[in-house]
């Protein structure tokens, strides 16, 4: 399946399970997404985005928005978007 990269993880946090992700591309609720790294390999449906503690329906370039997530992943994954 083709995937466009849309951003890469900034932090995590363990309770909630939930990736820091700085966006380079629009992010929606609904989009499927890969996350890599090099001991990362994870894809995920995006639930709900959290930006400034609000919950928002798409997240767009330049903001660090964070997304629940299936288990841990590291600073610096890259976040890629199944199209």
């Amino acid at each position: 399946m083709p995937e466009e990269r849309v951003g890469i993880v900034s932090h995590f946090f363990a309770q909630p399970v939930v990736a820091g992700i700085e966006v380079t591309s629009i992010l929606s609720v609904g989009d499927t997404i890969h996350i890599k790294g090099n001991t990362t390999d994870m894809t995920v449906t995006v639930e709900s985005i959290q930006y400034n503690n609000a919950v928002v329906q798409e997240a767009k370039p330049g903001q660090a928005v964070g997304i629940k997530v299936l288990d841990r992943v590291r600073p610096g994954d890259d976040v890629y978007k199944i199209t």
